[in-house]
């Protein structure tokens, strides 16, 4: 008569004991057929997440707990209610409960078609066309992406690779000529009969040219020329004239990229003028107005190549080479991964680091209603730590990818900062007291947060009219950020069925307490309007 009837499907104890705790009575769902595979898949995603050594006993051992039924009362009343359809439903997924379970006013934890926004390939979409919905720039908080299965995309990103190989040139060509002292000597049969600088940098890496052999001039020239026309076309100049993209100009760029890997990867040297050095500053900082990701993409034109519906890190790799990008997309060598179903995604190259250690935010969102669009930002999260080192000249997945099921498989390298946690993981406090030491106390609440929330909402707006939204349901969320040397975040997915498996003392807390908040926030909060909703913050309601 109450109402008070729920299901839970998947690894969720906290939240069957709160809703006990609640007087709600559960409907146990049968594992049998279709359930039994999702519980399956339940299990093996708990041992994938927990791995071998962290911790996967003492969370089946709280499991456990949180099952204990000394009067037998529950599974009493659990009997009883068999028949009964659930009012409550907390799953993984909604595909994995039976569509005869609901009733038309039953609360669940899912909406459909939310792949328009946590998937790789829907995220990727919806913020292409944000623009057209929202006064905002995708540019300004989102990687450069694109879909690789798509031929407009992938002309679009060869374009895009080829761009950012011309102005990481000319980043690496100041760099030379700045940061080292350079040696100047006369090169012979010069164009103009003017001095050539030519400036030496030495790398300690594999090289199939010589490191010390220099690149002359016209290959900075070519540069130059390319990232002129290209800021002409940002600047519009070319409304009124038929003007080519900057690719597909007469540079052979099969050349020119082999010459930049050279420069950028294996040590070679590069001969440029005074003149031209002042041109490299001035077109750099033109550029810097009209491309918002200029400083954070760096000089070596990483980008991260992912498998357009997969999680956890799976199939997930960084490269440097376009060739090689294009063939592994067509390659199909990932499992599951269909032919083209891949995106690739800038790499953010200018890293704040902790301990000289790449790092990752989780940051909790829930989304109570979408007409009116409803959110709400939990005010604590934690940091997820790579167990080796930052470096952009090493691409293994230790290095790079942050995911907890990731790195539970990588012991820490003895290289790494004994100051990095052992579980690799911090909680948001512990990062502003870090963020303090450096001189930064103010970027958590000034310029990350804002920043967070930003990206959130604008993703939601852009995906909106995709998904398929019923009164009554709600989604709690976990959205990955990674953070410029300028704190700037950088939103790279948002996952839909976030874990609550705890791999460490801070998620264990953590975790337990945003679904505590999130029960509060969508059940109790019917009845009391004015009642606590914990860590959680409405941030925007229509």
């Amino acid at each position: 008569q109450e109402k008070k009837i729920f299901a839970v499907q998947g690894p969720y104890p906290i939240i069957r004991r709160l809703l006990r705790a609640r007087g709600w009575v559960e409907r146990k769902l049968p594992r049998t057929g279709r359930q039994l595979e999702q519980h399956c898949a339940d299990q093996n995603k708990q041992r994938l997440h927990t791995g071998p050594s962290n911790g996967g006993g003492r969370q089946r051992e709280e499991e456990e707990q949180c099952d204990e039924d000394p009067n037998g009362i529950h599974d009493l009343m659990s009997y009883l209610a068999r028949n009964q359809l659930p009012n409550f439903i907390w799953t993984n997924f909604l595909e994995a409960i039976d569509c005869q379970l609901l009733q038309e006013d039953s609360m669940v934890n899912h909406y459909a078609r939310v792949d328009a926004f946590t998937t790789k390939e829907g995220l990727c979409l919806s913020l292409q066309n944000l623009p057209w919905i929202e006064q905002a720039d995708p540019n300004t908080f989102f990687p450069r992406c694109y879909r690789l299965g798509t031929m407009d995309d992938r002309e679009a990103f060869i374009e895009d690779f080829r761009l950012t190989a011309a102005r990481s040139l000319l980043k690496l060509a100041l760099e030379e000529a700045g940061d080292r002292p350079v040696r100047t000597e006369q090169v012979p049969n010069s164009n103009n009969g003017a001095g050539w600088h030519r400036s030496h940098i030495s790398h300690p890496k594999h090289s199939t040219a010589r490191p010390g052999s220099p690149l002359y001039p016209e290959l900075v020239e070519e540069a130059l020329e390319v990232c002129k026309q290209h800021l002409g076309v940002l600047q519009h100049e070319d409304i009124d004239r038929s003007t080519p993209s900057p690719c597909r100009t007469c540079i052979d760029w099969d050349c020119f990229l082999q010459q930049y890997y050279r420069v950028a990867h294996e040590g070679a040297g590069l001969v440029l003028t005074t003149q031209q050095r002042k041109q490299c500053q001035d077109l750099l900082q033109s550029l810097a107005e009209k491309l918002p990701q200029l400083d954070m993409e760096g000089k070596l034109n990483v980008w991260i190549l992912k498998p357009g519906a997969e999680s956890q890190g799976r199939g997930i790799t960084c490269m440097t080479r376009l060739e090689e990008m294009l063939q592994l997309a067509w390659s199909c060598t990932a499992p599951s991964v269909q032919v083209g179903r891949w995106v690739v995604q800038k790499y953010v190259e200018r890293l704040l680091t902790v301990f000289g250690t790449k790092f990752d935010i989780r940051q909790w969102f829930v989304v109570t209603d979408w007409n009116p669009l409803t959110v709400w930002f939990y005010r604590d999260c934690y940091l997820r730590f790579c167990s080796r080192p930052f470096s952009l000249h090493h691409m293994e997945r230790a290095r790079h990818l942050c995911n907890v099921s990731v790195q539970k498989w990588y012991k820490t390298s003895p290289d790494q900062d004994p100051r990095v946690p052992p579980d690799k993981i911090w909680s948001n406090k512990q990062f502003q007291e870090y963020l303090a030491q450096l001189g930064q106390a103010d970027a958590w609440h000034e310029v990350l947060v804002p920043g967070m929330k930003a990206a959130i909402l604008n993703t939601l707006h852009s995906a909106r009219d995709r998904v398929r939204f019923r009164k009554g349901s709600f989604e709690l969320y976990g959205a990955d950020f990674v953070v410029g040397e300028d704190c700037q975040p950088w939103l790279l997915e948002i996952n839909s069925c976030p874990t609550m498996s705890p791999s460490s003392a801070v998620t264990r807390r953590l975790c337990a307490n945003v679904q505590r908040d999130t029960l509060c926030l969508v059940l109790d909060r019917k009845d009391n309007p004015t009642c606590s909703t914990g860590a959680f913050e409405l941030i925007y309601k229509e």
